[in-house]
């Protein structure tokens, strides 16, 4: 069995990704690393470039600017590495994305068992979305809660806007993949870099899904939703997590959304009845 993992990138570091410890969280357990890395303004290439791997595999690109309908540029770029992917399964890892040392081979052991089951197309994982501070993540049907990150190099996908997959049984229409659950979890620190660099972030790239730009408060949120982690991190990202202690405080005199009143309701209808309303981009099997 070849497992490639594969990601893409642009101004990474400027950005406030950990991509870096992204990267080196995963190679252990696969034969090849795909990084597509875009046209930057900062050392992101060549900080990829010294991540000492036989493994990585770079691809350089320059994204197009014109495309600025619904994220399309980031499936663009995610279908760029997957297409240069060679082993059996494609691992999907975005820069803010890391994996736990303690799961590696329960994952790597997911992909062997599945690896000749033709019903099965995926694999998914649980997520932690970390919100404020490493030791807070956002439990909420609002936020997915669970996503494939791994298929099959030899199901025909693609990606509208790098956040998931469809399946094309014919040219005409996607479906959700057939997946089984890895058992494992992603950490997604995307929400934990400093405001200022979000912001950066969101100014940079608000341009791909037709958006304009709105100041980021990360205070601005709904705190019933905001949980404390109880258990570890990836050895290899403690280093870059910001230091703080305790559950993330936000602004006491917020007025949730609408929206964050219907996703509140929606966790009152979990809890009762057992459900799990968060959105998938799967089908499980």
């Amino acid at each position: 069995m070849k497992v490639s993992a594969f990601t893409f990138i642009k101004n990474g570091q400027i950005l406030g990704y950990p991509f870096l410890q992204s990267i080196q969280s995963v190679l252990p357990i696969v034969e090849e690393f795909v990084v597509n890395v875009g046209e930057s303004e900062d050392d992101t290439l060549a900080l990829i470039k010294s991540i000492p791997s036989s493994k990585i595999r770079i691809i350089q690109s320059k994204w197009n600017d014109s495309m600025q309908d619904r994220g399309f540029v980031y499936g663009q770029q995610k279908m760029i590495a997957q297409y240069n992917c060679t082993g059996d399964w494609a691992f999907y890892i975005e820069g803010d994305e890391v994996y736990h040392e303690n799961e590696l081979e329960q994952i790597r052991e997911s992909m062997k068992v599945y690896l000749n089951d033709l019903n099965v197309e995926a694999l998914v994982f649980d997520f932690y979305h970390f919100y404020g501070n490493s030791n807070s993540y956002i439990n909420s049907p609002g936020w997915y809660r669970s996503e494939a990150r791994i298929i099959k190099n030899s199901v025909r996908s693609y990606s509208p806007d790098g956040l998931f997959w469809l399946v094309l049984d014919s040219n005409k229409k996607g479906r959700y993949p057939r997946a089984k659950h890895t058992g494992a979890h992603c950490y997604h620190y995307g929400w934990v870099r400093s405001e200022e660099q979000m912001n950066l972030k969101s100014k940079k790239v608000k341009k791909y899904w037709g958006e304009d730009y709105k100041k980021i408060d990360y205070t601005q949120m709904d705190q019933s939703i905001i949980k404390e982690f109880q258990g570890t991190h990836p050895e290899v990202v403690i280093g870059w997590l910001p230091k703080s202690s305790g559950l993330y405080k936000v602004d006491s005199s917020y007025v949730p959304t609408n929206k964050e009143k219907q996703h509140r309701m929606m966790n009152k209808l979990e809890k009762v009845f057992g459900l799990e309303l968060s959105k998938k981009h799967y089908k499980l099997v």
